[in-house]
């Protein structure tokens, strides 16, 4: 394992002031999933009361630190709007993507910083202000269209995944996390870096600090006359309040509405319908649900059950006051 690091408590703000852009965050897993490996993530809860833990500058200190890995969402639902970009590349040939990619939007006066991953890598771009994340998706699917480059989302197995995945949550959605930078990957062992600067945790701070922040004004000129490109236009279903829900007379079961599942101690193991919708857990063992009693089921990478239930097509019911 990557060694512990002195943070400084200017460190640990700045990174705050880059990064967060919600309180909501997901927790790296220190132990693999005997199954697959894999360290999953998951929304960390209070003790007793089993409330969502918001993130804090402890957290984030800890973090950098290498005590734990946090999961960062792009979008503040309360805005629609994202502090930043980063687009997800983990497949043979994914750094030669990002760095065309890299090059292509300094052409347009867009700085981007390069993070290392374990196969390929991240590409961040930072907001001088939090952008709506809908302009910021338009912006990245043109571009990478204009440049030939893969897409997941579209039935590829392989391709760049752009962050923030949706247009727009509704209220009690979280999307997707991605892995903060800077941390420990608990799965590699290791902290990856940004190119740019040396390997040292005050200089990387510095160098993102420096970088050149996109404007909402030159967002909107960079995509004037641009629209999303249709097959990556996210169809939303029609909000619970809104479709008429049939009474079947007995408990949903979500075991009724998943695919093959595996045993791993005492739950079953499959894929999650809301991660699935949203073109992750290509693993197919995000979803976990009791043996004992299937009425209890959880997504490992933080989907709600309200989620899960919409991506089934049994929204859980709205109870309408009097």
């Amino acid at each position: 394992m990557a060694p512990l690091l002195r943070v400084r408590p200017e460190d640990a703000k700045d990174y705050m002031r880059l990064f967060v852009n919600r309180r909501a965050y997901t927790l790296q897993s220190s132990r693999p999933n005997p199954e697959s490996g894999r360290h999953h993530y998951f929304r960390p809860r209070a003790k007793g009361t089993g409330k969502d833990l918001s993130l804090t500058l402890d957290t984030v200190r800890r973090h950098l630190r290498g005590e734990i890995t946090i999961g960062l969402y792009a979008i503040n639902p309360a805005t629609q709007r994202s502090k930043w970009v980063a687009i997800d590349a983990d497949y043979d040939g994914a750094m030669e993507d990002l760095l065309k990619l890299q090059y292509h939007l300094g052409q347009d006066e867009v700085e981007a910083a390069l993070e290392m991953s374990k196969r390929g890598g991240h590409l961040w771009i930072f907001m001088a202000a939090p952008a709506l994340a809908r302009e910021c998706r338009i912006y990245i699917y043109n571009l990478a269209l204009k440049l030939g480059m893969r897409i997941k989302g579209t039935g590829l197995a392989e391709g760049i995944e752009v962050f923030p995945k949706h247009d727009e949550l509704r209220a009690g959605e979280f999307g997707n996390a991605v892995r903060g930078p800077l941390g420990i990957h608990r799965g590699a062992a290791r902290r990856y870096w940004f190119y740019g600067a040396d390997y040292e945790l005050t200089k990387q701070i510095s160098f993102l600090k420096r970088l050149r922040k996109l404007s909402e004004g030159q967002l909107r000129r960079l995509i004037a006359g641009k629209t999303m490109p249709p097959e990556f236009e996210r169809r939303r279903s029609e909000p619970a309040e809104f479709r008429h829900v049939p009474f079947s007379g007995r408990e949903f079961r979500v075991l009724e509405h998943v695919g093959k599942t595996r045993t791993v101690g005492r739950n079953y193991v499959t894929q999650c319908p809301s991660c699935a919708e949203a073109g992750q857990d290509r693993s197919g063992d995000n979803l976990a649900i009791s043996i004992e009693d299937p009425r209890k089921y959880i997504c490992w990478a933080g989907c709600t059950k309200e989620m899960i239930r919409r991506a089934v097509g049994c929204p859980i019911p709205v109870r309408q006051s009097a």
